[in-house]
């Protein structure tokens, strides 16, 4: 038996630009926007990510750190998502939005909800669809690690390069939550706790290389507050 092909991110769009016009002209009314990304390593899965046009910025800012993050972190922190990437379904469609009610992080979705990709279409290729959901301002409140990130903080803000340190955590939370949700989507009765610390292990393993590397790259003539990590 063939095995479903996994569709490109031009055939997302073309997909997405050939619906009827009343059905993408009230989608855009409705401000729902769709970007595509996947990890530079691997060509699946392809994470469809569901935003509204207001929230465009934050939706570019998740969509670079799937793709330029990733490739980013420890090896060893790709290693241990190989079998869960290689096992979740070839699309995942993210529902990207401010919050949940709940007060929730993210969660896997049992069915698919976003209307394009909740049913079977031949521009996808028979490929199998999951579904997730991700709140990014409860993420970007989210002090994942409470001591050592308050730290942080206050190192970078003697230093220059605040924001930047502040934009790359933020990307990182985001990308371990992808991780986490995609990671039950996969394993859907895998303990919690087990879930959790792996995706923690994931962002405290990427965060600090991070750390190391920008302290590397750093002239102490220029921006001496950094001179005291280590």
């Amino acid at each position: 038996m063939d095995e479903p092909h996994i569709p490109s991110p031009a055939a997302i769009d073309r997909y997405l630009s050939l619906r009827p016009r009343r059905v993408r002209w009230s989608e855009w009314l409705s401000g729902k926007r769709y970007l595509t990304a996947r990890f530079a390593d691997r060509p699946s899965p392809l994470f469809v990510v569901a935003h509204s046009f207001r929230d465009a910025a934050k939706a570019r800012d998740f969509t670079l750190g799937i793709e330029q993050d990733w490739d980013a972190v420890p090896e060893r922190c790709r290693e241990a998502y190989d079998e869960i990437l290689f096992r979740s379904p070839p699309l995942i469609v993210v529902q990207f939005r401010r919050r949940n009610l709940c007060g929730c992080l993210g969660h896997r979705h049992v069915v698919v909800k976003e209307k394009p990709f909740a049913e079977p279409h031949e521009a996808l290729g028979g490929a199998s669809v999951g579904e997730l959901d991700i709140a990014f301002e409860r993420v970007e409140s989210w002090q994942a690690l409470p001591l050592s990130e308050t730290a942080l903080d206050a190192k970078f803000l003697e230093g220059s390069r605040l924001e930047e340190f502040r934009q790359q955590q933020f990307r990182l939370r985001l990308l371990s939550i992808l991780l986490h949700e995609t990671h039950h989507l996969v394993w859907p009765r895998e303990a919690e706790s087990a879930v959790r610390e792996k995706s923690l292990a994931f962002y405290r393993e990427s965060l600090a290389s991070y750390v190391e590397k920008a302290v590397g790259t750093l002239s102490l003539t220029i921006d001496r507050s950094f001179s005291r990590f280590g």
